[in-house]
């Protein structure tokens, strides 16, 4: 069974457009190539014409995986979010007990997770740490650096 993915108002148009665009102008473009292709003459010794029947079958395989992802996508009422514990699409201002340093992150889809916005992966280590914890809570968590503790101070949605 393919697994549920939450997603916010905005990942989820993303998703769509980049879908929409895949199913018109790109496959424009891959039929557009092969055409070009075909009217160089020898389709047994075109490279060309293999090459982008290889891109046609990419492009389709990517289609199919964004179809399978929208499928399996939920959107989540942001509104409704229990602010009281750390949850997907909660927003959490967390501090390094070590440092003092404090961040704030998103827990967002896989696809959406841009660290430059804040936005982290629900399954990146950080926010595995940090999901069902609550303000105050102290949490260790084991990153690429080594085990980093922190501490929740607030959390959002």
């Amino acid at each position: 069974m393919a697994e549920i993915t939450y997603y916010t108002k905005e990942g989820l148009e993303k998703l769509k457009e980049e879908l929409h665009y895949l199913k018109t102008e790109g496959r424009a473009n891959i039929a557009k190539a092969i055409a070009e292709a075909r009217d160089k003459g020898d389709l047994s010794e075109n490279a060309e014409y293999d090459a982008a029947k290889e891109a046609q079958g990419h492009h389709e395989s990517k289609i199919a995986k964004l179809e399978n992802t929208l499928a399996n996508s939920r959107l989540l009422d942001e509104s409704k979010l229990d602010t009281s514990k750390v949850l997907a699409l909660s927003i959490v201002k967390i501090k390094n007990v070590k440092n003092g340093a404090t961040m704030t992150y998103q827990l967002v889809a896989e696809s959406e997770a841009d660290l430059k916005t804040g936005k982290i992966s629900v399954k990146s280590p950080i926010a595995q740490g940090l999901l069902g914890k609550s303000v105050g809570d102290t949490t260790e968590i084991q990153v690429p650096a080594g085990k980093m503790e922190f501490e929740i101070l607030e959390i959002s949605r």
